[in-house]
């Protein structure tokens, strides 16, 4: 009997652990007296995440490693507010938790049997150069009629009602992406402002050489998405082309006689990577990215990840601010509702969970910016896994065996297909960008559009779906059908 296990490819767990000794700070000012005034009051070290919101990354060798502890701390006068600098980190399926033994036994020995007959193994390659765009052949897109996502919202109909996303930005937030893969590379964002291999920030944004976007896990300016080998990903819990993914449901490229499909094929793509090919990341990368994309023209932010409430954590007050701060640029938030979380208990992952009650950051964020979205499967049930809301959840959309664009030229809707153990792309991760393709192309219809706008239209368009139902604000999935 085959057991069909589920890779939940959103959320990033924000755990009530914190990385060791670093905090996030909010000062009165962000000035050099400032800085040195808390230095002077409490040691350590600052770096500055965000100017505008004048929140720094404090590391320091004391440890305080709870909220409590926190709160009975005298800062100094110029302090606003003390968090930690929570990590993020990719939840896997409590599936493939439990088999995770027997994965590790099947890959090692397939890997063994590679090597033998290879004598070597193939590196994966890290920061490839960035390639200029290509002139494509055009004709039908192949692995189209297996996006069964791309049909069921009716993206065909929205191709030729819209101009697909011409001229919308929407940044990645994420892992990464293969900038230079033959689906993307057309669609990629390009800093017009920006000299590229030219060694000067030209644009002085602060970023130098930020031809396709930024990479704030590594502080580079080549966001590529790394991927770890099938051994690695099941050993150190990382997830192989997860933002490559994601972009190729909001703007692979049409027609093009290549692959798939993406929702709003004219769309650029902004990359940022905050998250590692190891699945971590931390509150203060997400800041910085979410400041990068406002600061740089990206209207629509894909946020296919999140944290959860533990009964310690907080709702991560500055990350809230900055949602908020992009949302007062204009940018609409794309946020996953989730995947499951840890029962209060520490127990395996739970389903069926209900984000009012227990809310999941930054899907459960008051703002009116943010868009949360839940995840259906090609019957159009709400997906096993998929968190809801029926107040902080917009809608659902196709997120059970996505096919999309990985790394290296290539398209998965499965991860690993062992025969009696197969692993697929699934998540409310996968759910979220193809929302993010129709705000792009609906936006496209009328630049002069607000966020609020784009959102309300695709909630308006949005059809009834009995499994939803009480689940989700629209009581519906994603569709396109109604676009005029």
């Amino acid at each position: 009997m085959i057991n069909r296990l589920t890779v939940i490819a959103l959320a990033f767990i924000a755990s009530s652990a914190i990385f060791a000794s670093e905090y996030l700070i909010k000062l009165e000012t962000a000035e050099p007296a400032s800085e040195r005034n808390f230095i002077a009051h409490n040691g350590g070290t600052l770096e500055l995440v965000s100017r505008e919101g004048r929140i720094y990354k404090w590391t320091t060798s004391k440890s305080k490693t709870s909220l409590k502890l926190l709160r009975s701390q005298t800062w100094g006068s110029n302090v606003l507010h003390v968090e930690p600098n929570r990590p993020l980190k990719i939840m896997l399926s409590p599936a493939l938790d439990e088999n995770r033994d027997k994965l590790v036994e099947a890959l090692g020995l397939l890997k063994k049997k590679k090597e033998k007959s290879e004598n070597a193994s193939t590196p994966y390659p890290d920061n490839p150069e960035i390639k200029k765009p290509t002139k494509q052949d055009q004709g039908n897109d192949p692995l189209l009629s297996q996006q069964w996502g791309m049909l069921s919202v009716d993206a065909a109909g929205a191709w030729k009602k819209t101009p697909g996303g011409k001229d919308i930005v929407v940044a990645v937030t994420d892992t990464g992406v293969d900038y230079n893969h033959q689906d993307l590379i057309n669609n990629m964002w390009r800093n017009a402002k920006e000299t590229p291999n030219d060694g000067v920030d030209n644009d002085n944004n602060g970023y130098v050489d930020d031809v396709v976007g930024w990479d704030f896990a590594t502080n580079d300016n080549k966001p590529y998405d790394l991927t770890l080998s099938l051994m690695d990903i099941i050993l150190q819990g990382g997830n192989p082309g997860h933002g490559t993914h994601v972009s190729g449901c909001i703007g692979a490229s049409l027609n093009n006689k290549m692959g798939i499909v993406g929702l709003a094929p004219n769309v650029k793509i902004m990359a940022l990577r905050f998250i590692t090919e190891k699945g971590q990341g931390g509150t203060a990368e997400a800041i910085k990215a979410i400041d990068y994309a406002a600061d740089n023209g990206a209207q629509i932010i894909n946020a296919s990840w999140g944290g959860e409430s533990d009964g310690e954590q907080e709702e991560d007050k500055l990350l809230k601010e900055t949602i908020d701060r992009a949302g007062k640029k204009g940018v609409l938030f794309l946020a996953a509702a989730g995947n499951g979380r840890a029962n209060a208990q520490g127990g395996a992952a739970g389903f069926d969970i209900d984000n009012d009650p227990k809310p999941v950051y930054p899907a459960a964020y008051s703002l009116e910016n943010v868009f949360t979205v839940a995840a259906v499967d090609s019957s159009n049930n709400l997906a096993t896994f998929s968190n809801w809301g029926n107040k902080s959840v917009k809608l659902a959309a196709p997120g059970v065996k996505i096919l999309s664009t990985v790394p290296g030229d290539k398209y998965q809707d499965t991860i690993i297909n062992l025969g009696s153990i197969t692993v697929t792309w699934d998540g409310t991760s996968m759910a979220t960008p193809h929302v993010a393709g129709a705000a792009a192309a609906i936006w496209s219809t009328d630049k002069n559009m607000l966020a609020r706008d784009v959102a309300k239209k695709l909630m308006d368009l949005a059809t009834p779906t009995d499994a939803v139902n009480g689940k989700v604000v629209t009581n519906g999935r994603l569709d396109l059908h109604g676009l005029k």
